[in-house]
């Protein structure tokens, strides 16, 4: 019983201090940007577990949704609301397929990687994706790792 105060406040310097180590990450959603149309700027996005995403609708007509079957298992999926910023924090290592599901046949994707030991090898194999888009996933993919 006597150790209890020690223990309680240790833990909450844990939690605390994983907190400040925790890194917001803003992601502009764009209707031009250096890739061209339809954008999210950064487009890859290298992140650790706990860090916070933020989605900026920058130009109006955007929101971020986690896209089917390019989420890590166990990831939470997610859709945000067409012009609202949007706050998304990474749990789980892996790799991420982010889409404007308005505007995801034009190509409007972004790739988060989470962690560092994540193979993209397999990441679109099977998957049904847009042209464009699936030709911008792939660049990211590139990018994977370095």
């Amino acid at each position: 019983m006597r150790f209890l105060p020690l223990t309680l406040t240790l833990l909450a310097s844990f939690f605390v201090t994983g907190a400040i180590w925790a890194a917001d990450i803003e992601v502009k959603m764009l209707n031009k940007g250096e890739e061209g149309k339809m954008v999210f700027e950064p487009s890859f996005i290298k992140a650790q577990k706990g860090d916070n995403i933020i989605f900026l609708p920058t130009d109006k007509g955007h929101m971020a949704a986690s896209i089917k079957g390019l989420i890590p298992e166990g990831a939470k999926k997610f859709k945000s609301k067409i012009n609202k910023k949007f706050t998304y924090t990474v749990e789980v290592e892996g790799l991420y397929g982010i889409r404007c599901t308005p505007h995801y046949a034009n190509g409007m994707v972004a790739l988060i990687q989470v962690g560092d030991s994540v193979d993209p090898s397999d990441f679109l194999k099977g998957k049904k994706v847009p042209k464009k888009s699936k030709e911008r996933l792939e660049k990211y993919l590139s990018q994977v790792g370095s």
